[in-house]
């Protein structure tokens, strides 16, 4: 299976960044092929919601920045795994602009599969981000392959990895 990890921390050696990074050595000593983005070093912009794609762009937005690169991995991926901190009781606004932005293509066109990977130094702050990403492979028809939280005494631990594995495992 092709999967795009698309991992939106800022910090390079950071909780999420670390559970996007076993993942894709888990997925990828599965027989995966696996494309590791990190998406908060691109530049990419919220949705103008001026509907050019959907009118003379034809499916392509009219803004021109680091989403281009995205565009086409996003088109061919067959699973999808979202790895997102949570700073404020939702998905951080790393992962949210490159969401938002898919909205000219309506959804990605082969995935099948998608997972969340998240983290926060805070307990019970997982709730929005649960529904945003349900809601998410709802609206895409993806299957829900699992959702790996860790909170500050789960970070970098052994049960994590286990869990994200386990994930793995439904590719």
């Amino acid at each position: 299976m092709n999967i795009l990890i698309l991992q939106a921390s800022p910090r390079a050696n950071g909780n999420t960044a670390w559970m996007a990074e076993e993942f894709r050595k888990a997925a990828e000593a599965a027989g995966h092929k696996v494309t590791l983005v990190n998406v908060s070093r691109k530049k990419i912009a919220g949705c103008l919601a001026c509907e050019y794609c959907h009118g003379k762009g034809n499916g392509a937005c009219i803004q021109k920045d680091d989403m281009q690169e995205l565009y086409p991995l996003m088109a061919e991926a067959e699973g999808l795994v979202l790895a997102a901190p949570i700073y404020y009781f939702t998905l951080c606004a790393q992962i949210q602009a490159p969401i938002q932005r898919m909205y000219c293509v309506n959804k990605p066109a082969k995935a099948t599969k998608m997972a969340l990977l998240t983290s926060s130094y805070s307990p019970g702050v997982y709730n929005a981000a649960r529904d945003e990403y349900k809601d998410i492979c709802n609206y895409w028809s993806v299957a829900d392959c699992g959702v790996v939280t860790a909170k500050l005494d789960e970070q970098k631990t052994e049960e994590t990895k286990k869990k994200i594995l386990e994930v793995v495992s439904k590719f």
